[in-house]
């Protein structure tokens, strides 16, 4: 399917998420499709929890015992490829990248969208995250419903009177 549409099947997402139990601890989740020349976030990973094999084209893979959901990969991957995901008492805590000014704030209510780019729930705002070490990626940390846990991948700011 993402050879035709550009958006993978549900099955190839499904492939990149961990089992529930592991997801009530943050973990990043990588979604290359691709077998493309990259590694920022085998890297950038200072836990050594991301592996891209001495293939550079080799999708990475993760080991999830290692990982702690910092997000230090979202923020490096060059493809805004990876989310951090982590769900707690009926609600997923989604950290994601933006790129994107003016940054949204703190509180805020968002348009969470799917891989096709289709609103699919408000979520809200709880941090925003961005330094000098970000280069000019932000990390968004926005709280939805669980039951959009494999459908969400970005949001959709409003500002002012759009």
């Amino acid at each position: 399917m993402i050879e035709k549409t550009g958006v993978p099947s549900a099955k190839q997402i499904a492939s990149c998420f961990p089992d529930k139990i592991t997801l009530k601890k943050p973990k990043a989740i990588i979604e290359c499709y691709k077998e493309i020349p990259c590694n920022p976030c085998d890297t950038s990973c200072p836990f050594d929890a991301i592996t891209v094999p001495e293939d550079i084209n080799v999708r990475p893979s993760i080991d999830f015992d290692k990982c702690t959901g910092c997000g230090i990969c979202v923020y490096h991957c060059p493809g805004l490829a990876i989310s951090v995901m982590q769900l707690k008492d009926g609600m997923v805590s989604m950290k994601i990248p933006y790129e994107f000014t003016p940054l949204p704030n703190q509180g805020e209510t968002v348009n969470v969208m799917n891989r096709a780019g289709d609103i699919i729930t408000p979520g809200t705002i709880t941090k925003v995250q961005h330094t000098d070490k970000m280069n000019k990626t932000a990390l968004l940390h926005v709280e939805i419903p669980e039951a959009y846990l494999y459908d969400a991948i970005t949001v959709e700011v409003k500002h002012g009177s759009e």
